[in-house]
């Protein structure tokens, strides 16, 4: 049998999926080669043109049903299975359309936000559908968690993307520390509302959390733009991914006991909701 995207590219993920029931790693596999697939057809090594036909192709797929694609076969069986929105397919399209330029400069944190929403918020917030999380509130806190991801990847990134003429970010380590920084918000929002995945699934979330922002505080170890470029792409060690592991069991007691706390009128949540109904997604 095939191994999947997953367990092949997603190191960290995969890690923490170890965790998840069998049928839950499984759909969240099938999750992550769809979007896999999908983001890799704006990476790939080849001219624009030839990545908007893919791209365009890829989505008439998805829009017309073409379950003789394996990854659209999939992705349906999920929004049959577990009520998910197409509209957030939608939007992670929209968010991966917005690479498929010759050049990506955001001006704003408007921009940064409604980006790492589109790429990354749609897959928490699909994610947690899978796991059956019924919460409205715990729906938003998944978005939080997979916005605080997508910063995290972006300010690891910065180099590699600049590569490909997409400045989401400056580069200066002033700017990459700020968005560490930024992107911790979002984690700590998220916390509390993991109380709210169903108890076979929790230990994983938590462990997934713990490993990817512990990127960002590997990051903020370089300490300067210099020694940041020559570090190349960061990763977490599998001594360190053990030790957030070992952590992420003390989360699991910190949240039987912590009372659950939600930002209901979150601002970065509004100035999504300026161009993207996110009630609808949820």
């Amino acid at each position: 049998m095939t191994k999947s995207l997953l367990s092949i590219h997603a190191k960290s993920f995969s890690w923490a999926g170890f965790f998840l029931p069998k049928n839950k790693y499984k759909d969240s596999s099938d999750l992550y080669d769809f979007c896999r697939t999908l983001d890799d057809i704006v990476d790939q090594d080849l001219s624009l043109n030839e990545k908007i036909k893919i791209f365009n192709e890829f989505k008439r797929d998805f829009e017309n049903k073409n379950f003789e694609n394996e990854n659209i076969k999939k992705i349906y069986s999920l929004i049959q299975k577990f009520n998910i929105d197409t509209s957030i397919i939608n939007d992670l399209f929209d968010g991966v359309e917005t690479d498929l330029k010759e050049k990506v400069t955001f001006d704003t944190k408007k921009d940064l936000i409604i980006y790492s929403y589109r790429v990354a918020g749609t897959v928490g917030l699909m994610m947690a559908k899978i796991l059956n999380v019924r919460s409205k509130n715990s729906l938003k806190s998944a978005i939080d968690l997979g916005i605080a991801m997508q910063l995290t990847n972006i300010a690891r990134d910065v180099l590699e993307d600049k590569n490909r003429n997409r400045n989401y970010i400056n580069l200066d380590f002033e700017t990459i520390e700020d968005t560490i920084k930024f992107a911790d918000i979002f984690y700590k929002r998220s916390f509390s509302a993991i109380s709210e995945i169903p108890f076979l699934s929790r230990f994983a979330i938590l462990v997934a959390r713990r490993i990817y922002r512990e990127i960002g505080y590997e990051i903020l170890k370089k300490k300067n733009i210099e020694s940041y470029k020559i570090a190349g792409k960061i990763y977490v060690s599998s001594i360190r991914k053990f030790n957030q592991t070992v952590l992420s069991i003390l989360d699991m007691f910190r949240l039987c006991y912590l009372k659950k706390s939600y930002e209901i009128d979150r601002k970065e949540h509004a100035l999504i909701k300026e161009e993207i109904n996110l009630d609808e997604r949820i």
